[in-house]
């Protein structure tokens, strides 16, 4: 089991075992769970983790992937439970980190062009209304 802890910071020791999670940072943090001792980090973003809380448990997704770290751990964090995964070959985190970043910038491009329309969609707006009134 992993407990949750929510927290507005994040305390300067990381006990294991324990989720620190801060919605105001939109983060969380853990020891790592094969008990190597490094510091897991898991930012909230629609391109990096979502948790969820059913007011009793955390569930983290998608699994967390420690390939920098020397153990290269693979697991879930559901309903307070660590869920091992396989491990992955070079090839196949290579694969994934190439794909979570054409994702990221898909993603950014999409939220500047629906920037950029809503702001045209205004100019327009503006100006149609000059018009009215000239």
């Amino acid at each position: 089991m992993l407990r949750h802890k929510f927290v507005e910071f994040m305390p300067d020791d990381i006990s294991p075992g324990i989720l620190y999670v801060s919605m105001n940072y939109g983060t969380a943090i853990h020891k790592c769970c094969c008990g190597c001792g490094e510091e897991v980090v898991t930012p909230f973003s629609p391109t990096d983790w979502k948790i969820t809380f059913d007011g009793d448990n955390v569930s983290l997704s998608p699994s967390i992937g420690n390939w920098s770290f020397k153990c290269q751990s693979h697991y879930f964090i559901r309903n307070g439970r660590v869920d091992w995964c396989q491990s992955w070959t070079k090839q196949q985190v290579s694969d994934n980190r190439k794909e979570d970043s054409l994702n990221k910038q898909l993603h950014f491009q999409e939220n500047k062009t629906k920037e950029v329309t809503a702001k045209l969609g205004f100019i327009s707006w503006i100006k149609r209304l000059l018009r009215i009134y000239k």
